[in-house]
């Protein structure tokens, strides 16, 4: 890069203020990390936009505006997700939830499959899977260790995935709801 070249020295007075930058934006934003992010993307759109800097503008207020907008942005498009959220929130349904028609579904075939299976696996399975119950409070009340009773539930749900393909077939693959299987 030629010392002469009018990018050159926009770069040159950008770098040699950075630590004002920062503080300016810092002051802005909560979150140190997001602070040096704005001025970073801020630093690569100056750079892009130095050759539209006017020759009677100093770099450094122009700098200040870019980052002054840079800030406003950053503020607008939180705003935007935090309504997102609430609008999300508000429907009220938690995606990691099945619907209830499907989770009937699934607990019928679950529920006739596990007199099937060993014992220990079909009780982890009514309680954990079924009834909700928390794998650190089953651990305890079996006389495991957490990481013991989650090999044990893996096992379980290996054992009743072998069980339902077994008994229902193709709906295991195709997860359809109008299970034929008999389970």
């Amino acid at each position: 890069m030629n010392p002469s070249d009018p990018s050159h020295i926009v770069v040159e007075q950008l770098v040699q203020s950075h630590a004002k930058f920062r503080a300016f934006v810092a002051a802005r934003v909560s979150h140190a990390a997001e602070a040096e992010e704005i001025l970073q993307a801020a630093f690569v759109r100056g750079i892009e936009k130095a050759s539209v800097l006017r020759e009677d503008e100093s770099v450094v207020p122009w700098f200040y505006r870019l980052l002054r907008n840079a800030v406003i942005d950053y503020y607008r498009h939180r705003d935007v997700e935090r309504r997102a959220l609430e609008r999300l929130g508000s429907w009220g349904d938690d995606p990691s939830t099945p619907a209830p028609e499907l989770a009937d579904a699934i607990c019928q075939c679950m529920k006739a499959l596990l007199p099937t299976l060993k014992e220990e696996y079909a009780k982890l399975l009514q309680a954990i899977d079924l009834e909700g119950r928390d794998v650190a409070d089953m651990a305890q009340a079996l006389g495991l260790t957490p990481n013991n009773t989650r090999v044990k539930l893996h096992r379980a749900r290996k054992a009743l995935r072998k069980q339902l393909e077994i008994s229902c077939g193709t709906c295991t693959e195709h997860g359809c709801l109008d299970c034929t299987c008999g389970a």
